[in-house]
């Protein structure tokens, strides 16, 4: 699922002004509110007539879909860049705890890092690929430098994300301190035998 206009003629500026609107307020809402935001709701808070929200974003999910999976590119790239980082283990810990700190304080973000599902997205498939794969470099490098436990794969690595995701967002819920990534990224730590 995609948007339209990317294969067709460039938007003028005034529409790719809102569009730009409609995304921004869309990520603010998501974050906020989870996946139970409206598309009518969306396009008050921005402003809009929800025809100027369906002109850009056909269905609710292809704004999601624009959204969200916008994020975890970034974490993917984020991944990527730092697999050439010279300490090998604080380029992992401190990418696993950056996504925790940026996806638990976005609630629909979180439900789709936690669900561990595309949430029935198109391109999701190869995103999720994508993001086992760059976590599987970090982590086999942080491995190879000795930072990492041997016995966890990306697959653990994921799961351990999603667990952490959920205690942060009860954390953060009653009001506590955000201290999860911690100590989950101290249970990954290699030991010495």
């Amino acid at each position: 699922m995609g948007d339209d206009h990317t294969s067709a003629r460039p938007l003028r500026a005034d529409a790719r002004r809102n569009r730009e609107r409609v995304l921004r307020i869309a990520q603010e809402a998501l974050a906020s509110d989870g996946l139970t935001i409206s598309f009518d709701e969306i396009a008050r808070r921005a402003g809009f007539g929800v025809g100027t929200v369906y002109r850009h974003f056909p269905t609710k999910e292809a704004l999601f879909e624009a959204v969200l999976l916008g994020r975890i590119e970034r974490f993917v790239a984020d991944a990527r860049a730092k697999a050439t980082a010279e300490d090998a283990g604080q380029a992992f810990f401190g990418w696993f705890a950056r996504v925790v700190e940026q996806a638990s304080a976005n609630q629909a973000l979180c439900d789709m890092l936690e669900s561990g599902s595309g949430m029935g997205f198109g391109p999701a498939a190869k995103l999720e690929d994508d993001f086992t794969q760059a976590i599987g470099r970090l982590l086999a490098r942080a491995q190879r430098a000795g930072a990492v436990r041997r016995d966890l794969g990306a697959e653990d690595v994921r799961d351990l994300l999603r667990g952490c995701l959920a205690a942060e967002r009860r954390t953060r819920a009653r009001g506590g301190a955000l201290r999860m990534a911690e100590v989950i990224c101290d249970g990954m730590r290699a030991r010495a035998d």
